[in-house]
């Protein structure tokens, strides 16, 4: 066999606007589907690889523990990091493959060339056909589903039916209903100090449609944009689709490092942060940065996209004001969504948008989206104006903090020093940090064999090397699944350390 560093792997140049991780990670995937690495051949170390390409040692080994994680490569001892054998890849030609075989979705007989952006597009972080609705230990992200208050959804939903007038299935406004937009806009000021009425806010399905529409409407291709790192995957796709350069900033226990950013990209178009619990390591962005990050904003003429997507659940005291709150300027986008708040099927979330950009918004989704269904708009603001939603947070702050403490006390009986976690305030999962050297993508794999679901930090990552362990969700997982869980991760990290 040739040795690991004699392999002749050459590599495409590295488009503008797509992080180094993502390119080679795409590159050597695309290698092994096109039978040019072939199963069992090694692959260069991730030391000699850096060298050649000129990349970080992280960005080698974090683009191989993707490739891992999906299956495409594997690693032993003795023989390093090798293509995994996963029998015929899509898209190679096999010599006893019929001519005339009949095609199938998976395997249309004709292929379809995308567009350099089409081929940005379809690499989605999210499962296609969706999540189970059945959680197990320990899903991330996750709302409690049978916690959701579904007498009192039913009730206005039948009593809207029986009411039903053309207005509800006739033409909708491409800002949202406006009683919806009012009650968020009445729900925010009291629940999170942002100072808006409903003229300020634009409905959409999702936090990924105001991403998606804030990147074509704001940035041209090359154009910088600040990301957390590690950070929320979906918002790295979404911006990499629009061609932006994206700018990898650490984050620490004050939040994403904004001198950092100032140093590194001082004139980008836009930041992205999770200012009230960052995705993924749950950090609050300190209020010396907040300004600080208003104040580069206003004089770089940028914007700053705030994803407040779960802050609200904070299990002592009351949620932290927003950073919108403080954006004397207007060169926030304050986004929310229903999806954590209530269920994922509702497909509503919210922007609380600049003055400067609701015209242009607006016409945009008017152009690309059309509306949010008004009759599903019009049950979702009888439920915020009867009080339910209120309501509703309160009972969840109280079901998921008592769920985090019993992962709390869990992890500290049955893990320690194997496991470590931070202080559980807010939110719907936790970073939990390995104390050993065991690779995170591995047991990852190993733990869903056993019924398990962990979320690698790495899979968060952009070019930094992600600390080594995972996230793991609480809130919809009942206490007791949560102990069983543990005992079940207490009885793999033994038989693997």
């Amino acid at each position: 066999m040739r040795r690991a560093q004699d392999i002749d792997l050459v590599l495409k140049p590295c488009p503008a606007g797509m992080p180094l991780q993502q390119w080679l990670y795409a590159e050597i995937r695309q290698a092994i589907l096109s039978g040019r690495l072939a199963p069992g051949q090694r692959l260069p170390a991730s030391r000699d690889l850096a060298a050649r390409y000129k990349l970080s040692r992280g960005t080698v080994t974090n683009a191989f523990d993707q490739l891992q994680a999906e299956g495409y490569i594997a690693s032993a001892v003795g023989r390093g990091t090798y293509v995994a054998d996963m029998g015929a890849p899509p898209g190679m030609a096999t010599a006893n493959k019929k001519a005339s075989a009949a095609p199938t979705r998976d395997n249309p007989r004709q292929t379809v060339t995308l567009s350099a952006r089409g081929q940005l597009l379809i690499r989605t972080p999210f499962d296609v056909d969706g999540r189970p609705n059945a959680p197990i230990a320990f899903q991330a992200s996750q709302a409690d589903l049978q916690a959701f208050p579904f007498n009192v959804w039913s009730r206005i939903s039948g009593s809207a039916v029986r009411q039903l007038r053309g207005a509800m299935l006739g033409d909708g406004s491409a800002r949202g209903y406006l009683p919806l937009r009012n009650v968020i806009a009445e729900h925010l000021r009291t629940a999170r100090g942002v100072n808006c009425t409903g003229d300020d806010i634009l409905i959409f399905n999702s936090v990924q449609q105001i991403l998606d529409l804030a990147a074509r409407l704001l940035l041209d291709p090359g154009d910088a944009v600040w990301m957390e790192d590690p950070g929320y995957p979906g918002a790295h796709r979404a911006l990499q689709a629009a061609q932006a350069s994206l700018i990898s900033l650490p984050v620490d226990a004050d939040g994403v490092d904004v001198a950092k950013g100032i140093q590194l990209a001082p004139h980008a178009k836009m930041a992205y942060v999770t200012a009230g619990h960052q995705a993924p390591l749950g950090s609050v962005l300190s209020l010396d940065r907040r300004l600080r990050l208003l104040e580069w904003a206003k004089a770089a003429n940028a914007f700053v996209v705030e994803d407040d997507y779960d802050s609200e659940f904070r299990f002592s005291g009351r949620p932290l004001a927003a950073m919108k709150s403080l954006d004397d300027a207007d060169r926030v986008i304050y986004c929310g969504t229903f999806s954590k708040l209530l269920a994922p099927g509702i497909r509503i979330a919210y922007a609380v948008m600049p003055a400067c950009l609701i015209k242009s918004f607006a016409a945009s989704l008017s152009l690309t989206h059309r509306y949010a269904s008004v009759f599903q708009q019009t049950i979702l603001h009888r439920f915020i104006d009867e009080g339910h939603l209120g309501r509703h947070i309160r009972r969840m702050r109280g079901l998921y903090g008592e769920r985090a403490d019993a992962l709390s006390s869990a992890v500290t009986k049955r893990l320690d020093g194997l496991m470590r976690l931070p202080s559980i305030t807010t939110g719907l999962d936790v970073p939990a940090l390995l104390t050993s050297e065991i690779n995170s993508t591995n047991f990852a794999r190993i733990a869903k064999n056993a019924g398990i679901e962990l979320r690698p930090l790495s899979f968060y990552a952009l070019e930094r090397r992600a600390p080594n362990g995972f996230v793991m969700g609480f809130s919809a997982i009942s206490t007791e699944n949560i102990e069983k869980g543990v005992l079940t991760l207490a009885r793999l990290l033994d038989a693997a350390d």
